[in-house]
């Protein structure tokens, strides 16, 4: 049966299927930007559903992605952004990719324990696990929850190395695990920047934290020692794209490691989503904002095709591309991606896992 989250108020726009939360629910500074722009909000109630799986590693053959399994604590994000490519798989529960991916949820507490039983059979190969591939781990349902942090303690406890990608600064609560991992070489942390803008960002992600307290985690995460990266992911062109090279300046003042990007993506249902977004928020601007997207895209909205769906391709792809390149140069970046050594001679199987669910 599905749980009602604590009240939440929403402004809901008919036409994009958008919500705008008062200050007390978000998850992040958004009171003065959003008190002079949306106005009193109107109530709407968030669910989460248990759910019990009976394996909770996902693998995956995709030459796009450098890792072969991930964990996903949660279906369905509180984070709301337009343009998440995951919102097309809550179809497989019979619910819409725009407000019920961003109202009902599910939760799945039973992932440490299914983990621990994974990790313990004896064929078990170790290699990194990625988190944040699908749907955030840190997204706000975790403050209670807490089912990423059950997974990480796992994960140290076996020193089994880990990549996290995020765009909530409640990473940094598990310092306490994460720091120490890191000191062993077995994690690394990716965050997600899209833009530096208050009015762009909460509108692309009403329930993401502020950019600010992105970049403000990057710097404690670093500072703790744990390496973190920040990716500008998604790029939207003529409307975010203008932020590159101040977004890899301000990576690089908190101190990540280098800084990476990803044009934006509108698979499936993402497509009619994103555009009823940009006829609410950029109509004057919108069909020149499609324009570009089909022209990286080989002319549709989207191209999922291998070693094109993360790039792009075409004019605009390539002077993305040397734009980055030049940003990073100037930021004092590495000219090329460093490489993500996690340790993976560390790992020891937890003892009596295999029994533990029954």
């Amino acid at each position: 049966m599905p749980i009602p989250r604590p009240h939440r108020g929403a402004t809901l726009n008919a036409a994009s299927a958008r919500f705008n939360l008062p200050q007390s629910e978000v998850d992040g500074d958004w009171l003065d930007a959003r008190g002079s722009i949306d106005g009193a909000p109107s109530p709407l109630r968030t669910t989460v559903t248990v759910e019990h799986p009976r394996t909770i590693i996902t693998r995956n053959a995709s030459p796009d992605v450098p890792f072969d399994r991930s964990i996903n604590p949660y279906r369905g994000c509180e984070h709301g952004c337009i343009y998440c490519f995951a919102r097309p798989s809550h179809a497989f529960h019979d619910l819409s990719p725009g407000l019920d991916f961003e109202t009902k949820l599910f939760a799945k507490p039973d992932a440490a324990a299914l983990l621990r039983a994974e990790l313990g059979k004896p064929g078990y190969a170790v290699a990194p696990i990625a988190m944040g591939t699908n749907t955030d781990p840190y997204q706000p349902i975790e403050r209670e929850w807490r089912v990423t942090r059950g997974v990480i303690e796992v994960l140290a406890a076996c020193d089994h190395p880990l990549v996290i990608t995020t765009k909530s600064d409640r990473v940094v609560r598990d310092l306490d695990l994460l720091a120490p991992m890191a000191a062993r070489g077995l994690v690394a942390v990716a965050m997600s920047v899209t833009s530096l803008d208050p009015r762009i960002a909460m509108t692309l992600e009403p329930r993401a934290t502020t950019p600010e307290r992105r970049l403000a985690a990057v710097r404690a995460l670093t500072d703790a020692g744990v390496p973190t990266y920040v990716n500008m992911a998604p790029v939207i062109p003529a409307i975010t794209d203008n932020e590159v090279e101040a977004i890899v300046a301000r990576a690089a003042a908190a101190g990540a490691l280098g800084v990476s990007y990803i044009p934006v993506r509108l698979p499936w249902e993402v497509a009619p989503l994103f555009r009823a977004w940009l006829d609410e928020h950029y109509p004057e601007r919108a069909a020149k904002v499609m324009a570009i997207i089909q022209s990286l895209r080989g002319g549709k909205d989207n191209d999922s095709r291998f070693g094109l769906r993360m790039k792009g391709q075409g004019p605009w792809a390539e002077l993305l591309k040397t734009r980055f390149r030049i940003a990073r140069t100037k930021a004092g970046f590495p000219d090329r991606r460093r490489t993500l050594d996690l340790r993976c001679d560390l790992f020891r199987r937890p003892a009596g896992a295999q029994g533990e669910l029954f």
